[in-house]
């Protein structure tokens, strides 16, 4: 399942080192951030549990850019 989120990340830089570490992460597919829209689209692997997921995510996310937001 495809999920998109809007998101806030400082440049563009942090937005490729969030992509890759996120990509890394239990329950993701694969994902795709756009700098320029603020966009996050993650693939969720079949039978994951979004909500645990994207708390990691945003746990992932928030140690490589402190101030990443999912909105």
């Amino acid at each position: 399942m495809e999920k998109s989120f809007k998101i806030e990340v400082d440049c563009a830089n942090c937005a490729n080192l969030v992509e890759h570490a996120v990509a890394k992460g239990a329950g993701v597919k694969s994902v795709s951030i756009s700098f320029m829209t603020q966009k996050m689209k993650i693939d969720f692997e079949e039978g994951a549990e979004i909500g645990q997921v994207m708390k990691d995510v945003e746990k992932t996310a928030k140690k490589i850019e402190p101030d990443f937001e999912i909105l």
